[in-house]
C-alpha cells in the first residue's frame, strides 16, 4: 500500500477546483511523469447517520475498485492522511460542464455506455446503482461517458424501502419517482426499475434542445423512455433499451466493438477492420477523431494484423501529406486529436509499437511542431539506435534521416562538424549568355584573321650559281630533280595588315606555315583540336656514362603502417551513445494491464 500511494506523494494540484459538491472537491492534478488524473478530495468525517462507518467517498472508492468496466469511472489510487481522504480516478470532467457542447451524436453515443454500464451492474453484479443522473457522469478527454457517483451503490438483497428513505434527502431530487415509498413487495421483483425510472429523466434531460431531425429514430426513442415513467413492474429493464433503433446503426457499432475489442474472436476482428474504413468515411470526420481517435489508437488495434493492413496506413497519413494514400483526416484535424495520442504512444518502449509508428512516421512527422520534434520525439528516437534490435535501429536511423532537413545535422546528431566535402556540380550557363559569348568571339575571329591570300606572290625565281638552268624540252630524268632550287622567302615588305598582326605577336613559331598547311579561307573558325594545350614529352640527354651507379648500395625498409590506440580507434565511430536511458514509460499507462 505505501508503495503505491509513493508515486502521489508529489501531486501538483490545479489553483482552480473543478467542482465543489457536499462530500468532496473535484481538482485536476499532475503526476510525477506528467499525466493529468482527477482527484477527490473529501473529509474523513460526515455527519449523518448513513455515513457513521464510511463516508460518502469512501463508498464510492470502496465500489470503484470492486466494480470494473469499460464505461465505469477508472479508479487509480486511494489514500487517506491526516483527516481527508484522497480518490484519484483518470482525468475527466463532469458532464455538466461540457454537455453544450455535445451534438446528438455524441449524447447518442454517451446514452448508450451508460445503458452499458447499468445492465453490468444489474446482470452481471446484481446491485443498483440508485442515483442516476447527470452529476453522476463524468466525460474523457476522448469524449466518453463514464458512470460515476457510486456512493448510493447497494446490492439488489439490500435494496429495501428503510434504504431508500435514508438516502433520499442525498439523492438528485427529480430522478425519484413519488410514489418510491409505496412500492412494498414490487421493490423486490423489479429491483432495477430505481435505476431505469432515473434513466427515463436523464435522457429528457440531456434531449431537451435536441430536434429530431438531428438523429434516426429520436422520436420512437423518446416514446419507449415515456414507459419508464410507468408503474415500477411495467418498466422495461434497460437490457431491452439496447437493441431499439436509436442505438443501433454504424457509429454506435463501431464504438461498441472498439471498447469491448479483447472480448471479441479472431474471425469477428478480422471482418471488422476490413470493412472499418469505408464505416468510418461515412461520418463527420471531427466526431470520428474526437470520439474514436482513443480507441483507433489502442494498443489491441496498432497490434493487430488485419487493422496493419487496412485501416492503419490511412489512419496515420493525413489526407495533404500522400498523393498515393486518401488519409482519413484532413491535417487540422490530425494535428488537433490524433498528435497529442501520438506523442503519448512514441514514449512507449514497446518493439512492436515503436516499429508500426516509425514505418509511417514520414506520412505524419511535418503534423509535429519543430518543439515537439527536438524536445519530445527526437530523445525518445536516441534512445531506440541503442537498442538491440537491429531492425528497431535501422528503421530509428531512416527517421533520424528523415527529420535532419527539418531539425538541422547538429540537432540531431550534435558534435562538431566541418566541411569535409567539395561542391564539384559545374556552373550552370543560361542559354542567351552562351549564345552572346559565341557572338562576340566570332567576331574577334573576324578581325584579327590576316588577308594572305592576296598579298602573297611567287618570288622570280634567280640563277643558279656557276651555271645556268637547263632548258631542254626532253622529258626529265631522276636526276633533274637536283636542279630545282628551293623557294626564296618573299622579298617584298608585306602588307600592312599583316604587320599589325604581328606587332601584337610575341611567339613567330606560333604561326602556322605556309608551305605545311593549305591556306585557309576568311572568316574560319579555327578547328579546336588546333587551339587544344598539347603536351610537349622532354627528352633527356645522358652526356656522361656513370661508372659507379651499380655500386651505390641500396637500402630498403617496410612500408610503415599506424596503430590506433582504443582512443583514436572509437572517435572513428558514429558516438550516438546515450548515457542513462530513463526506464520509465509513458503512454497508454495502466490502460495496458
Amino acid at each position: 500500500m505505501g508503495n503505491e500511494n509513493s508515486q502521489f506523494s508529489n501531486l501538483e494540484f490545479e489553483e482552480k477546483a473543478v467542482q465543489v459538491s457536499d462530500f468532496w472537491i473535484h481538482r485536476l492534478a499532475t503526476l510525477n511523469c506528467g499525466s493529468l488524473v482527477s482527484v477527490f478530495v473529501g473529509e474523513s468525517i460526515i455527519n449523518g447517520s448513513l455515513w457513521s462507518a464510511q463516508t460518502p467517498l469512501e463508498k464510492s472508492t470502496k465500489n470503484l475498485k470492486l466494480y470494473r468496466h469499460p464505461c465505469i469511472l477508472r479508479y487509480i489510487s486511494s489514500w487517506q492522511q491526516s483527516s481527508t481522504f484522497y480518490l484519484v480516478v483518470e482525468d475527466v470532467k463532469p458532464l455538466s460542464l461540457v454537455l453544450s457542447t455535445q451534438n446528438t451524436t455524441q449524447i447518442c453515443v454517451g446514452l448508450h455506455s451508460v445503458l452499458k454500464a447499468l445492465c453490468f451492474l444489474h446482470d452481471n453484479a446484481g446491485v443498483s446503482h440508485n442515483n442516476i443522473c447527470v452529476s453522476s457522469i463524468y466525460v474523457t478527454k476522448d469524449g466518453d461517458w463514464h458512470l460515476g457517483g457510486m456512493e448510493y451503490l447497494c446490492k439488489f438483497s439490500d435494496l429495501t424501502e428503510s434504504y431508500l428513505s435514508k438516502t433520499r434527502r442525498y439523492r438528485y431530487d427529480k430522478a425519484i419517482d413519488g410514489n418510491e415509498s409505496k412500492y412494498g413487495k414490487q421493490l423486490s421483483e423489479n429491483p432495477s426499475g430505481i435505476d431505469s425510472y432515473a434513466f427515463g429523466v436523464l435522457v429528457k434531460e440531456v434531449l431537451l434542445n435536441r430536434s429530431d431531425e438531428d438523429i434516426l429514430w429520436l422520436a420512437s426513442f423518446r416514446e419507449c423512455i415515456a414507459q419508464l415513467e410507468g408503474p415500477i413492474l411495467s418498466r422495461p429493464k434497460i437490457l431491452t433499451l439496447l437493441d431499439h433503433k436509436f442505438f443501433v446503426h454504424d457509429f454506435i457499432m463501431v464504438h461498441s466493438v472498439l471498447t469491448e475489442l479483447p472480448l471479441k474472436a479472431d474471425d469477428e476482428k478480422m471482418n471488422f477492420f476490413s470493412s472499418l474504413l469505408g464505416k468510418l468515411k461515412t461520418f463527420d470526420e471531427v466526431i470520428v477523431a474526437s470520439q474514436l481517435g482513443g480507441l483507433l489508437l489502442s494498443r489491441m488495434v496498432l497490434l493487430d494484423k488485419t487493422a496493419q493492413h487496412h485501416l492503419l496506413p490511412y489512419l496515420l497519413c493525413p489526407q495533404e501529406e500522400s498523393e498515393t494514400l486518401d488519409g482519413l483526416f484532413s491535417t487540422e484535424t490530425f494535428k488537433r486529436y490524433i498528435i497529442p495520442k501520438l506523442l503519448q504512444i512514441l514514449c512507449v518502449r514497446d518493439a512492436q509499437i515503436r516499429l508500426l509508428l516509425l514505418e509511417h512516421f514520414h506520412n505524419y512527422m511535418n503534423c509535429f511542431s519543430k518543439d515537439e520534434l527536438q524536445f519530445h520525439i527526437l530523445p525518445e528516437l536516441l534512445v531506440g539506435i541503442k537498442d538491440t534490435n537491429d531492425h528497431l535501429v535501422a528503421m530509428t536511423l531512416r527517421v533520424l534521416a528523415d527529420i535532419v532537413p527539418i531539425l538541422g545535422a547538429v540537432a540531431v546528431i550534435g558534435g562538431k562538424r566541418a566541411k569535409l566535402f567539395n561542391d564539384g556540380i559545374p556552373i550552370p550557363h543560361t542559354t542567351d549568355k552562351y549564345v552572346q559569348r559565341s557572338k562576340r568571339e566570332f567576331r574577334k575571329s573576324q578581325t584579327f584573321e590576316p588577308d594572305i591570300s592576296t598579298n602573297l606572290e611567287l618570288p622570280e625565281r634567280p640563277s643558279p650559281d656557276g651555271e645556268e638552268n637547263e632548258t631542254s624540252n626532253e622529258p626529265t630524268t631522276e636526276d633533274d630533280l637536283d636542279n630545282w632550287d628551293d623557294w626564296d622567302v618573299n622579298v617584298e615588305p608585306p602588307s600592312s595588315t599583316v604587320n599589325e598582326i604581328d606587332s601584337g605577336i610575341h611567339d613567330d613559331n606560333n604561326l602556322p606555315s605556309i608551305t605545311d598547311e593549305p591556306l585557309s579561307k576568311k572568316g574560319e573558325i579555327p578547328d579546336v583540336l588546333h587551339l587544344d594545350i598539347k603536351s610537349q614529352t622532354s627528352f633527356s640527354k645522358q652526356d656522361d656514362i656513370d661508372y659507379f651507379q651499380d655500386m651505390e648500395p641500396v637500402i630498403q625498409t617496410s612500408k610503415p603502417y599506424y596503430i590506433l590506440t582504443s582512443d583514436e580507434s572509437n572517435d572513428r565511430k558514429l558516438n550516438l551513445g546515450v548515457a542513462a536511458i530513463d526506464q520509465q514509460e509513458e503512454g497508454w499507462g495502466t490502460e495496458w494491464d
